[in-house]
């Protein structure tokens, strides 16, 4: 017996509606809450990937990439860094046997500044899914959306077919000149706009379609959409229901296990809210941003200028104390041979 669409609306979950607008990316390590609410893609970063590699569960993926590390040998600093690599790769091809599309592995935020560096760091990257038996196609490389990360994207893709996902995006002219890059897909971080504005300013709460991150996100995907950029537009980082319910028919949302949790538990009629009906009818001018505009426009943002760096040092700080935890396991089995 089939069931009336008012009636399936009825019964499905506010999750199980976004899935119908919007893909649904876990923004998450951790494989039991990717098992659990069934994403296309998953995301990672150094800060989740430092989380699940606490875990007792994830014990063996740290011993076998400290292992790698051990057996390609060098210095101890280099060591490290390939088991650190190493360990991206075991989590993301580990996530890629629960999910039918792609994860997203991040290079090392103390590179957002050096273009060559992140090209080389992602090739790396890529080599080892290989080696793993993974496609390149599975896989987008995360890179922080500076001039030099957005350059570092456009030779990625042009001349190695390699997918970018440029994260820490917080203006618009990031998202522009990552448009003008041609990269596959940004990822505006809309929960860290929101909370500049409530630390910065006299506001501290807001209504979703006021919340500045929604904005700001609303804004560049009705840019791109109304002049045919083939850029997706993934939210991210977000700090409550309401901000993802509207940004519903966004191409992408990355959502963290409790607020997957929080809509899967959730009932009633989610409506989108963005279309690319509606981007095409809007009223905006289309720019070009060669560096010098780019830093410029960039710069004339507080709020972006203060949240990128602030991302690129905590993703960086985070890299550190990963790095510290293997150099344990590192010296631990140099002392044991």
């Amino acid at each position: 017996m089939s069931v009336s669409p008012v009636k399936r609306q009825k019964m499905e979950s506010v999750l199980d509606q976004l899935k119908h607008h919007t893909t649904v990316v876990a923004d998450t390590g951790d494989f039991n809450a990717i098992d659990e609410y069934k994403p296309l893609d998953a995301t990672t970063n150094p800060s989740l990937i430092l989380a699940a590699a606490q875990m007792p569960a994830y014990q063996e993926l740290v011993d076998d990439a400290v292992a790698y590390g051990k057996k390609l040998g060098g210095s101890e600093e280099e060591q490290i860094k390939n088991a650190c690599d190493k360990l991206f790769v075991l989590f993301g091809a580990e996530i890629l046997k629960r999910i039918p599309g792609r994860v997203s592995t991040e290079v090392d935020a103390r590179l957002s500044f050096d273009k060559e560096g992140m090209i080389q760091r992602a090739r790396r990257l890529i080599d080892l899914y290989k080696e793993a038996g993974i496609g390149k196609d599975r896989i987008l490389i995360k890179l922080s959306s500076t001039w030099e990360g957005i350059q570092a994207g456009r030779v990625l893709e042009a001349e190695y077919g390699i997918h970018c996902n440029m994260t820490l995006l917080f203006s618009f002219a990031q998202a522009v000149a990552c448009a003008e890059a041609g990269v596959t897909l940004i990822s505006p971080f809309v929960g860290r706009i929101l909370d500049w504005y409530v630390a910065n300013g006299d506001k501290k709460t807001y209504e979703p379609s006021e919340d500045p991150g929604v904005k700001s996100v609303t804004k560049i995907y009705n840019y791109y959409k109304k002049f045919g950029y083939k850029t997706i537009v993934m939210g991210a980082s977000f700090r409550n229901t309401g901000e993802i319910k509207a940004l519903t028919g966004c191409d992408y949302l990355t959502i963290s296990p409790k607020l997957l949790a929080e809509l899967s538990k959730e009932h009633g009629k989610l409506t989108p809210t963005l279309s690319v009906k509606e981007a095409q009818a809007c009223n905006l001018e289309k720019i070009h941003l060669d560096e010098k505009a780019f830093r410029w426009l960039h710069n004339e943002d507080q709020m972006a200028v203060e949240k990128l760096s602030d991302g690129i040092r905590k993703f960086a700080a985070d890299a550190i104390k990963l790095e510290t935890m293997l150099k344990v396991d590192v010296i631990s089995r140099s002392c044991h041979l």
